[in-house]
């Protein structure tokens, strides 16, 4: 990429999709990271970064944006008084515990192992989103110590691999397990400040010295899509949470779905075009 017309496309795009994922942020809980991933994995391709980095670096980048992003989010609702702290304190150790775990597979996987990941994932939430009902329970209240630990370990892992903050998996474990949703958000937002701090670390360190990097990269996040996105998604984040309070928002999760769903045929594709 070289053309200036380009690079002020790949800044519009960029502060498009930080202005989204603040808003996903503050409304759902979650980090934007199902936004920002698929969004970077097209603007580095137009900027000709290699492909066998390319999914990598979205990941990493998407995880270090996130963390103002869910820093904001969770101060917010906390002031509110809706995070159930005590569950977020059983996640302290469970949660950093399972990153670890997705970083050592996210030094040794293959681009296209890893847009399987998210293409499967970003299924599963999809369907979650449009055929789930607030009804659906698989428990009164919280598991134990134990299932509490167990869940930290897979909604950490399975986020990280992701690039996301973990709110979509921990609203759905909090959801099915009794807890109202107002709560489960709020309180996802705590969970994506434990899951983005310890994974941009560990995308550092994964990615330290790979070849095919961008200028402005440190390992597997890119500094220069980090600079134009979090001041976006700073300003927006609170407006989301405010909206979280008031709206019904049914119809956002049917768009969402179906954003997930898209995101999932078209990684897909890649996987199997590669």
């Amino acid at each position: 990429m070289t053309g200036f017309a380009d690079i002020v496309l790949m800044i519009i795009a960029l502060a498009g999709a930080g202005a989204v994922a603040g808003l996903l942020a503050g409304l759902f809980g979650i980090g934007g990271g199902a936004i920002l991933v698929p969004v970077f994995f097209q603007v580095f391709g137009l900027m000709g970064i290699d492909d066998a980095v390319r999914m990598h670096l979205s990941v990493g980048t998407s995880l270090a944006v996130i963390v103002p992003t869910s820093l904001r989010s969770f101060a917010s609702h906390r002031a509110r008084g809706a995070v159930d702290m005590d569950l977020l304190r059983s996640y302290v150790i469970a949660v950093p515990a399972g990153v670890v775990i997705a970083a050592l597979v996210f030094a040794s996987i293959s681009s296209g192992g890893l847009r399987l990941v998210f293409a499967v994932l970003a299924l599963l939430v999809g369907l979650k989103l449009l055929f789930g009902r607030d009804s659906w329970r698989l428990a009164d209240d919280l598991p134990g110590r134990a299932g509490r630990f167990s869940a930290g370990i897979g909604i950490g892992f399975l986020s990280t691999l992701m690039g996301i903050g973990g709110g979509i998996l921990n609203n759905t474990f909090m959801t099915l397990s009794g807890r109202p949703i107002h709560q489960a958000v709020a309180t996802s937002a705590g969970v994506g400040v434990l899951i983005s701090i310890p994974g941009v670390l560990g995308a550092i360190w994964a990615g330290w010295a790979a070849p095919g990097l961008p200028v402005m990269s440190t390992g597997y996040v890119n500094w220069i899509a980090v600079a134009i996105i979090i001041p976006v998604t700073l300003a927006v984040a609170p407006l989301g949470v405010r909206a979280a309070h008031r709206l019904d928002k049914r119809q956002l999760e049917l768009g969402f779905g179906l954003f997930m769903l898209l995101v999932s045929a078209r990684f897909m594709v890649s996987v199997l075009a590669g």
